[in-house]
């Protein structure tokens, strides 16, 4: 896989910084901003860049945590579609998509994703997220063999 140039990423990763503080602040629509001038500063084909993947996951979480499901899913959806590297099988894209289906009350898709992160990462990935959604997945499920994890 082709690299970015030394200043295209260290540009990209400076955005990203500044989108993760926001991020962090509260203040969603300014991380947004930041991980959108970020996505565009990446060579067509944008997707083939393995900052796609995690510029796709910052812009989804940031939409996702202001409640904007619809749109955060779909932008989960792209990276996936697009096949953007060590997009598929990765455990956080599945579960924010799981989040947001849930949320979007579309709850077959929701414990298919959820079960998908749960499969890879196990209880973990739920430990710092709202235990809702992680309630519902064990009513929709059965155990696995050793439990549900700590």
């Amino acid at each position: 896989m082709a690299e970015l140039g030394t200043v295209t990423r260290f540009r990209i990763k400076r955005l990203c910084a500044k989108g993760d503080r926001f991020a962090k602040q509260g203040k969603f629509k300014d991380a947004v901003a930041r991980y959108e001038s970020a996505w565009a500063l990446l060579p067509e084909p944008k997707e083939h860049w393995e900052a796609a993947t995690w510029i796709h996951a910052a812009v989804a979480d940031a939409l996702f945590l202001q409640g904007e499901y619809e749109q955060a899913d779909e932008r989960l959806r792209v990276a996936l579609v697009s096949e953007c590297p060590g997009a598929l099988g990765n455990p956080f894209l599945l579960l924010r998509r799981g989040q947001c289906a849930y949320e979007l009350l579309r709850y077959d898709r929701a414990r298919e994703e959820l079960i998908g992160a749960y499969m890879l990462e196990g209880s973990a990935i739920f430990e710092s997220e709202d235990s809702k959604y992680f309630e519902w997945l064990k009513t929709q499920v059965e155990p696995p063999a050793n439990g549900w994890g700590p």
